[in-house]
């Protein structure tokens, strides 16, 4: 019985971690790109889209993305430097559809 606890618990811990590194990787992510200048309802709307398209591992990608993307257009033209098809695909759909408004 003692055994069980031990491995519920474990499993618990490993549980709040990936998601709270969910969270937290989805904040940085909001963070980013309001600091970047867009608008908070378009970062809102992005950040929703890329946290259920990407993993966890491209997420942390975009990290090396940090610094000044005065406009739209320099921040894709950064993340196409992270040499990842599907992180580019959805970065650019998800800022095209969220700035005009077809995406919520």
């Amino acid at each position: 019985m003692r055994i069980l606890k031990r491995i519920l618990l474990l499993v618990g811990l490993v549980v709040v971690l990936v998601v709270g590194a969910h969270f937290y990787a989805a904040w940085r992510l909001h963070s980013a790109l309001v600091e970047n200048g867009m608008s908070n309802r378009v970062a809102t709307c992005m950040t929703k889209r890329m946290m259920k398209r990407l993993s966890l591992i491209q997420i942390v990608k975009l990290q090396k993305l940090e610094g000044e993307k005065p406009t739209l257009g320099a921040w894709i033209r950064a993340v196409k430097s992270v040499d990842d098809r599907e992180v580019i695909l959805v970065t650019t759909t998800s800022a095209a559809l969220c700035k005009t408004g077809l995406a919520h």
